[in-house]
């Protein structure tokens, strides 16, 4: 490592265990020096992040049909609104014990073990960091089923001021059963975090597609007399799946060994330990968040919960494939790198990866917004759901899509603290933006149904407020961290991205209104079709860098 690649950045003191210099030996983790190693690091990222973005879509595919067999089978009924509830809890009980705070806190160290070429010293943090999380979250479930009824009467239904005791109860029903996905996804989402760390991307990202194929088979399998407890169960099947997917590959990673020692004693183990302490404290925020906005739609009626659930789970499919794909992906990288002391290179590399994030994110966001009603319809309106579910839905995806941009430019720009080992910083601004969040999310609820709105808008357009002056301040934060940006570069890929995307709009909106009576899937496909068409030919003709890239990609593809 040259001494031009070395820079001394405020917080970059708190270098992992025993990271004095890396390993001059070769290794696939090690980022080749000056001049050429930030480009190259880029090209990787790039083709990492493409092998993901595939698996993604994949994922989401599968993804839209188990949310397609749902709403078939319970439309935006009580009995979906109980499940979501419930596993809105789930998801709170992962996430305060461990959840996202294992790969903002794991993946990073376990990455400068390996950059430094000690897998003995990675595999010992693996397996104290695996048997550690195994028992907390053992401990924390069986809580949960204790205490499952006083967590649902006064937590979920607070608000509801008439509570229907039958729906309190398969609520409870309903918690108790998905509970051992808290255990599962934890161990689950570790390995995840090892296989990233190894380079490994395919498998790990195409395991929310089992996830999702068992809650298909628990809904289309089982005896429909079980009601909605058949998807409680298929949630479980499909928590199990996301594991199995990935143990296969796990057994062949290299130098690979599992100690049942706890870890406490560790140093190394330790240290993940503190630095998940904020994460854990921005994860409880954001999944109090959550259940807030699930409290607060509960109280407005049958179907609002279910609307918000699903308009969301819409958004986060192309936030997924954009902005996950290139944050699992960049997130070694960038951790090498700041080990390494390359800070002129991450920042080359973290703006690549924004310019790309803006040019796809902001058209998807106009795109959803424009075929909202028909994305909605052709999906879902069918069985149980019917035009009053579609106008629910595609009402409040109207307001969260609106906040794309935002929530795909945190998913990355938290990753490059966490690859500095700062997570404190984005945790203060996520306490900041979801406690933003929830205030929002009532008086805007209240405003929209002041002005005769379905209130529910109300609470996707808080987070999407918030969420994107939250991208903001991480960005400018960031900035000042590591000394600057690129920001002209950021600016030029954002400027391209807004013409195209007003062309675009222009185009798909004129098409819309051409379109004669009920718009289904011609209208979704056309317009989808005329979009992408329009907003290609604007970056070709403003000679965006990035389409090159990937034509030249898809040309050496077709050559072979």
């Amino acid at each position: 490592m040259t001494e031009q690649n070395q820079e001394t950045l405020p917080g970059a003191e708190d270098a992992p265990v025993g990271a004095a210099q890396a390993s001059p030996k070769d290794s696939e983790f090690r980022i080749s020096g000056k001049g050429e190693g930030a480009e190259l690091a880029s090209r990787q990222i790039a083709r990492a992040t493409g092998i993901v973005m595939i698996a993604f879509i994949i994922s989401s595919l599968v993804g839209i049909a188990h949310q397609v067999v749902i709403t078939d089978a319970f439309g935006t009924s009580a009995a979906l609104d109980s499940f979501n509830a419930a596993n809105r809890i789930t998801e709170l009980l992962f996430n305060l014990t461990a959840g996202g705070a294992l790969g903002s806190a794991f993946i990073p160290l376990f990455t400068g073990f390996l950059t430094r070429d000690d897998k003995k010293g990675a595999w010992r943090l693996a397996s104290g960091v695996v048997n550690v999380v195994f028992l907390v979250l053992i401990a924390v479930s069986i809580l949960a089923w204790i205490f499952a009824p006083w967590i649902v009467k006064n937590g979920l239904y607070a608000l509801t001021a008439d509570s229907n005791m039958g729906q309190l109860s398969v609520t409870v029903r309903l918690l108790r059963i998905m509970l051992p996905t808290v255990v599962i996804f934890g161990i689950s989402g570790l390995v995840m975090g090892m296989l990233n760390a190894h380079r490994s991307f395919l498998i790990p990202a195409l395991a929310p597609a089992m996830y999702s194929l068992g809650i298909i088979f628990g809904t289309l399998a089982l005896p429909k007399s079980w009601g909605v407890d058949r998807l409680a169960i298929g949630v479980v099947l499909g928590a199990a799946g996301h594991l199995l997917l990935q143990i296969p590959s796990l057994l062949r990673l290299p130098a690979r060994a599992y100690s049942a020692a706890v870890g406490l004693k560790d140093k190394a183990v330790r240290q993940v330990l503190k630095l998940m302490l904020p994460r854990l404290v921005g994860a409880a925020v954001v999944q109090l968040n959550f259940v807030a906005n699930t409290i607060i739609a509960l109280s407005l009626g049958e179907g609002a919960a279910s609307s918000v659930a699903l308009a969301f789970a819409l958004m986060m499919m192309p936030q997924r494939a954009i902005a996950q794909s290139a944050g699992i992906a960049s997130l070694p990288t960038l951790s090498a790198q700041a080990e390494m002391g390359q800070f002129a290179h991450m920042r080359h590399t973290i703006a690549r990866i924004l310019r790309g994030i803006i040019l796809l994110s902001l058209p998807a966001s106009l795109g959803l917004i424009l075929l909202r009603v028909p994305l909605v319809r052709v999906l879902y309106e069918r069985g149980e759901f019917g035009a009053e579910s579609t106008r629910l839905v595609a009402w409040a995806l109207l307001w969260y899509a609106a906040g794309l941009v935002g929530h795909c430019l945190v998913e990355v720009l938290s990753r490059a603290f966490y690859a500095l080992h700062d997570t404190r910083t984005p945790v203060l601004v996520g306490v900041g933006a979801m406690s933003l969040n929830i205030g929002l999310s009532f008086l805007l609820a209240a405003w929209f149904r002041s002005i005769g709105w379905m209130p529910h808008g109300g609470l996707a357009l808080a987070n999407s407020v918030a969420t994107g002056l939250e991208s903001l301040l991480l960005l400018e934060l960031l900035r000042r961290k590591l000394k600057g940006m690129e920001g002209k570069s950021i600016l030029r890929g954002a400027s391209a991205a807004l013409i195209g995307s007003a062309l675009m709009t222009l185009t798909v909106y004129a098409y819309l209104r051409l379109m004669p009576g009920e718009q289904g899937v011609l209208a979704l496909l056309g317009g989808m079709l005329a979009g992408v068409v329009v907003y290609g030919l604007s970056l070709r003709l403003l000679r965006v860098p990035e389409l090159d890239s990937v034509l030249r990609i898809i040309k050496n593809k077709l050559s072979r």
